[in-house]
């Protein structure tokens, strides 16, 4: 635990934190959620502890606390856990993606082999996740310019020896795949499931070794695993050797960033305005710059969040 700058930050050590605490709205009473958006002065700003969603958490807790609320941190290893927590006020707001997130609600509420409905379509993706949302007391904020996507890189040398350019010619060779990712990949439709599906890409296995991480870059450069999960605003993949296979099928789909809140703690007017601001200037390559800054300079995170903020007129 460390205590910083008005910031306090906890990292999540068990899911008995989180799964011995109320979900939300019972399922009985969903669909009929008529509280009024809260506006409560202690938030607790969720992250999913890499370092993209670290420092969007930073950025938040900053902005709120120079709103005169009172915030505290709490990073949470996954979505099935701090999702939970976010509908039951346990965490008030928290960076999301929103294609990934609706697809995520999608399932959560209509069974794992519910149609995806997150899309390339910016509009279409937020009407489906707000519809997903609102009967779980969370609301959803406007997205802002920056979008990320899911991104799947190999080494430079396994590139050129195998002649890879895109996912479709890595299905097309027929190697067999160990990939670097998130415990969860086995079962999201933009990992392992979609890397199969749509490019027929043999994957042997999944390395629980975390999105984009050190250590699961690591792991490709070594040549233990063949391929890494990470993201587009990834700035690090020169350092370990990697370069990014194309999407050419499109299976990712534009996963804008937006905040989502838990409407009776944090769906008012002043966490609203307060978070739009970011919205406004924050852009993909910012997100980029930010990243290499904690990833490969070594700064730290806060201090890339605030100087941000403040280079940007948003912090004083």
């Amino acid at each position: 635990m460390r205590r910083g700058c008005g910031l306090l930050r906890l990292v999540l050590l068990s899911p008995v934190l989180l799964t011995g605490c109320g979900t939300g709205p019972s399922l009985e009473n969903r669909g009929a959620v008529t509280a009024p958006p809260g506006d409560s002065k202690h938030l607790t700003i969720g992250s999913a502890g890499f370092t993209e969603s670290d420092l969007l958490a930073q950025m938040y807790a900053l902005l709120l606390d120079q709103a005169g609320y009172q915030t505290s941190m709490l990073t949470v290893a996954n979505r099935e856990l701090y999702e939970p927590a976010l509908e039951s006020g346990q965490i008030d707001v928290v960076p999301e993606y929103a294609a990934t997130f609706a697809d995520w609600l999608n399932a959560k509420t209509h069974g794992a082999d519910a149609p995806p409905v997150g899309s390339p379509d910016l509009a279409t993706t937020m009407k489906a996740l707000r519809s997903l949302a609102t009967p779980r007391g969370l609301t959803v904020l406007d997205p802002g310019r920056a979008v990320d996507q899911n991104a799947f890189a190999v080494t430079a040398a396994y590139a050129g020896r195998h002649h890879l350019k895109t996912l479709s010619d890595l299905g097309a060779s027929r190697l067999p795949v160990r990939l670097a990712a998130g415990d969860e990949c086995v079962q999201r439709p933009y990992c392992e499931p979609g890397l199969k599906k749509t490019y027929g890409i043999d994957i042997t296995g999944v390395d629980p070794k975390g999105v984009g991480t050190t250590q699961a870059k690591r792991a490709v450069q070594s040549g233990q695993d063949q391929m890494v999960l990470t993201t587009t605003t990834d700035a690090t993949l020169d350092e370990f050797g990697l370069v990014l296979l194309a999407d050419d099928k499109h299976l990712q789909n534009a996963d804008y960033i937006v905040p989502v809140v838990n409407r009776s703690r944090a769906g008012g007017e002043g966490v609203t305005k307060a978070l739009g601001k970011l919205n406004d200037v924050l852009t993909t390559a910012d997100l980029a710059s930010m990243n290499q800054q904690v990833d490969s300079w070594r700064r730290l995170l806060e201090d890339v969040a605030r100087t941000y903020l403040k280079d940007k007129g948003l912090l004083k």
